[in-house]
C-alpha cells in the first residue's frame, strides 16, 4: 500500500507537485541514484528469450548491461549521476526482509511447478520475482561505475535516506528512487523511473516535496505519519485505512497518536506496531556527510573492456 497509496494521495491532493519530465530537461543536474532499485530493474527487464543475460559459465550479466547503457544514456544527455549503495539494513527492516523471504519461497515453489508443466509465461513471471540484488552484483556494479568515472557512495544504512541527505545538503539536485519513502526522508526533489529500461517507455516522474506539503497542507512530520499509516518498510499499514481516509485522519488529527484514538482507526492497528521507532528512523536516519564535491572522471575504456569481456 505504501508506495501506491502515498503517490495516490499526492496525485489526488497535490497534483501540481507531480509532473513528468524528459531527459533533456535534466541537463547539468546532479542526481543521487538509489543503486539497489536500479539494479533490480535491470535484472528484471534486461533479458533474452525470458532469461537473464549470462556468461557461458552462467554468471548473470543483465545488471551490468543495463547499468552500462542506461548510465551512458544519462551522461550523454548531460545528467550527472551519483550512485548510492545500501549499507546494513536497519533492525526495524527485519519484518520486511522476512516477508520478502517468504515471497521468494512461494515464487520458487511456483517456478518449479511451472517448469514441470512447461508454462513459459508463468516461468517468466516467477523468474522475475526471484530476481535479487546480491553483494556480488553490488560489487560488480561498483567496479563498473568506477571504471566509467561515475561517483559512488556506500550509505551506512538505507540508500534512499542517503540520497535524500545528499539532496538536502545541496550536493545533488534530486534523489532518484522508485521508493516513495525517499520523500519521507526529506528529499526536496524525487525522480522516479529515471533508470527504468528504455524499452518500458515509462515517463520520468518529478515530485517536489515543498509542493507536496503545500498541496496537502501538511508538515513533513505529518507526511511521515501518513506514510507510516499507509505502510512502509518498517511498519505494516493500519487495516481498513486507505489513501483517502489516511489523509483525512492525519489532516484532522495532526498525528498518528491522535488518529489512533478514533475507534474506527484503533481497531485496525496491528499488534506491537512500532510506529514511533519508524518515525524516528525517518526523521533522523543514519547517513554520512559528503564533505567534498563529487567528481566525474574520465572513463577507463581499456579497463572497462577488460572487465566486461
Amino acid at each position: 500500500m505504501g508506495i501506491k497509496g502515498l503517490k495516490q494521495v499526492i496525485a489526488d491532493r497535490a497534483p501540481a507537485a507531480l509532473r513528468t519530465v524528459e531527459m533533456p530537461q535534466l541537463v547539468g543536474r546532479k542526481v543521487a541514484i538509489d543503486a539497489s532499485t536500479s539494479l533490480y530493474q535491470f535484472l528484471v527487464a534486461v533479458r533474452s528469450e525470458g532469461q537473464s543475460l549470462a556468461t557461458s559459465e552462467g554468471h548473470t550479466t543483465s545488471h551490468l548491461i543495463g547499468l552500462l547503457y542506461r548510465t551512458v544514456s544519462m551522461v550523454e544527455s548531460g545528467l550527472k549521476p551519483v550512485y548510492v549503495f545500501d549499507g546494513k539494513p536497519p533492525t526495524m527492516k527485519g519484518g520486511e526482509l522476512e516477508k520478502r523471504r517468504e515471497k521468494r519461497e512461494k515464487a520458487e515453489a511456483s517456478l518449479k511447478e511451472a517448469e514441470e508443466e512447461g508454462n513459459d509465461d508463468e516461468i517468466l513471471k516467477q523468474s522475475k520475482r526471484l530476481a535479487k540484488v546480491t553483494p556480488e552484483i553490488n560489487d560488480q556494479a561498483r567496479r563498473l561505475l568506477t571504471l566509467m568515472g561515475i561517483p559512488i557512495v556506500t550509505a551506512p544504512c538505507e540508500a534512499e535516506a542517503q540520497c535524500a541527505a545528499l539532496a538536502k545538503a545541496g550536493k545533488v539536485w534530486a534523489a532518484a528512487s522508485q521508493d516513495m519513502d525517499t520523500l519521507l526522508f526529506g528529499a526536496p526533489v524525487l525522480l522516479r523511473n529515471l533508470t527504468a529500461p528504455a524499452a518500458r517507455k515509462l515517463p520520468i516522474e518529478e515530485i517536489r516535496l515543498e509542493e507536496v506539503l503545500g498541496g496537502l497542507d501538511y508538515t513533513l512530520n505529518q507526511l511521515i505519519d501518513l506514510g507510516i499509516v499507509l505502510g512502509c518498510d518498517y511498519c505494516d499499514s493500519i487495516r481498513g485505512v486507505g489513501p483517502k481516509s489516511g489523509y483525512e485522519h492525519i489532516r484532522a488529527c495532526t498525528s498518528i497518536e491522535e488518529a489512533i484514538k478514533l475507534e474506527k482507526v484503533a481497531k485496525g492497528v496491528p499488534e506491537d506496531w512500532p510506529y514511533t521507532a519508524a518515525r524516528e528512523l525517518f526523521r533522523n536516519p543514519e547517513v554520512v556527510d559528503q564533505a567534498d564535491d563529487f567528481v566525474w572522471g574520465k572513463p577507463d575504456v581499456e579497463g572497462m573492456v577488460q572487465f566486461l569481456v
